[in-house]
């Protein structure tokens, strides 16, 4: 293959994971075309637009201050204005029974929400700043809890990471025991961390994805702050990474569905066949010099070849499981909440919520809120009715903004409109035992290479991860043509190679 050529990748998906390994292929000279099956860029942060003009997305996606390869994208694209950070905390809604809300002598509910908050000072630094951030609250832990669990984190703390990833065998909630922190901890703190953080709750999130959080968030001064994109991701973040590809070389293509491999003789791909039908008119036969699947790992597994399917790295995906979940937003002719943040709902089905009117630059509304919602755990509710989800919600609701919902409102607020988005396997369901089934980039097909937030790296199902991990295979690929041309071999996957 002539040097002056740059060597051709296709990448299957146009989520955060492919969108970033083609944009680093093409600062690493390479020339990449990326394939989407769907008409909207995104993937898993992919956003549409109602017949209103309102925008509505697939979840409710924060920006924390540990994502250190997603803030990196953002200056290298020169975008970083599009970031809104918020004040330092973490903020949470206070429990409360709906029997338990104050009652007026009319019969009607002027109560407000209450919340509790954990406030990170500016003027000191990691871990200090979390440190008195949690000692400062009083609402949720008493001192004997806080004490506890101070302790019981220590050993995260003090062995690093790899004591994190040892712990991918318990659970969340068999770690606390283990380290003799209180029960109640999980109950106000951890049961809505934990569905925010993978859309499961304690008894199922792997200790390994919390921990490695909380390092993060105690070790990083502003790892814990958080950012709000000021627009839809499709628009704000992965036009601008699609508009750098082009600008270098690259390609993005939506509508191209991938439906299978051509392998050669030794199991390398041989080429790609892609489009929206069965007809030949509509399918297109794409040939690379090495191929990158940024594919869902539920999706890949249907993909997968026939040939492929003994291979460990392969049939350790079994285990790998995408988690249901359901992002709501619901319209509301009112305010119900000024606060400008994430809130953890506390909700026995919401995880998150916040209300994007005041939170997002593009939904910005002074008179009315858009709260978007995540409810998890989604298993039950994944098959039912949007009606049916919308009704559930609006209940718990209740008990968030007793004052504007609900029979006994003193200030009731009237739902306009409301859209539900389903999403039957999301990122994968992070259980414990999962971290040796992660595959890595590099596959053992010599031209095959996976990026997804899937596979190996450390931040886990995150945006942060589908970045580093499309970062990760751009370098494998990059590293295999370095050490082919420091060695005088032919670069393992190159079309010259066939020749």
């Amino acid at each position: 293959m002539p040097s002056d050529q740059p060597l051709r990748v296709a990448v299957i998906g146009a989520g955060l994971a492919g969108l970033s390994c083609a944009k680093y292929l093409t600062d690493a000279g390479f020339c990449p075309t990326v394939y989407e099956a769907r008409h909207v860029l995104g993937g898993k942060v992919a956003a549409w637009k109602d017949e209103d003009g309102d925008w509505y997305e697939t979840g409710l996606h924060i920006f924390f201050g540990a994502y250190p390869n997603m803030l990196q994208l953002f200056k290298e694209l020169n975008i970083e204005d599009r970031l809104q950070w918020k004040e330092h905390s973490m903020i949470f809604n206070m429990k409360q029974r709906k029997e338990d809300i104050p009652v007026d002598e009319d019969g009607l509910i002027r109560a407000k929400p209450t919340y509790s908050r954990f406030d990170f000072p500016s003027a000191l630094p990691a871990p200090l700043n979390g440190i008195v951030a949690i000692l400062r609250n009083n609402d949720m832990l008493t001192w004997t809890e806080k004490i506890k669990f101070a302790f019981g984190l220590l050993p995260a703390i003090i062995f690093g990471q790899k004591y994190v990833e040892d712990c991918d065998k318990l659970s969340w909630t068999e770690w606390l025991e283990k380290q003799g922190i209180p029960e109640r901890v999980n109950d106000e703190v951890f049961v809505a961390m934990s569905k925010a953080l993978n859309f499961i709750g304690p008894d199922d999130i792997s200790t390994t994805v919390i921990l490695t959080a909380l390092n993060r968030f105690l070790q990083e001064k502003h790892g814990s702050r958080m950012a709000f994109l000021d627009g839809s991701p499709t628009e704000r973040l992965c036009q601008p990474i699609v508009d750098h590809i082009r600008k270098k070389g690259g390609e993005v293509f939506l509508g191209k569905p991938l439906q299978q491999f051509h392998l050669n003789d030794d199991g390398s791909i041989k080429e790609l066949v892609v489009g929206s039908g069965g007809d030949d008119e509509t399918r297109e036969i794409v040939t690379a010099d090495a191929y990158v699947s940024a594919l869902p790992v539920d999706v890949l597994k249907l993909k997968i070849p026939e040939e492929w399917k003994s291979i460990d790295i392969f049939q350790r995906l079994k285990s790998l499981v995408g988690v249901p979940v359901i992002n709501l937003h619901l319209w509301f002719d009112r305010k119900l909440t000024d606060v400008d943040h994430l809130l953890f709902s506390r909700s026995p089905l919401l995880s998150v919520y916040a209300d994007m009117s005041n939170t997002c630059r593009e939904y910005a509304d002074p008179e009315k809120s858009m709260l978007e919602l995540v409810l998890a755990p989604a298993d039950e509710y994944i098959g039912k009715t949007d009606e049916v989800i919308v009704e559930a919600t609006m209940s718990e609701l209740e008990r968030l903004f007793p004052q504007c919902i609900g029979t006994r409102a003193a200030d009731p607020a009237k739902l306009l409109k409301f859209k539900v988005v389903k999403t039957p396997r999301s990122v994968y369901k992070t259980v414990k035992g999962l971290q040796p089934k992660r595959p890595t980039q590099r596959t053992p097909i010599p031209n095959f290479f996976l990026a997804g937030d899937f596979t190996l790296q450390m931040y886990l199902a995150s945006m942060e991860g589908a970045v580093l991990s499309g970062k990760l295979a751009a370098r494998e690929i990059a590293t295999a043509v370095e050490t082919a041309l420091a060695t005088g071999t032919e670069v393992p996957f190159s079309s010259a190679s066939k020749d």
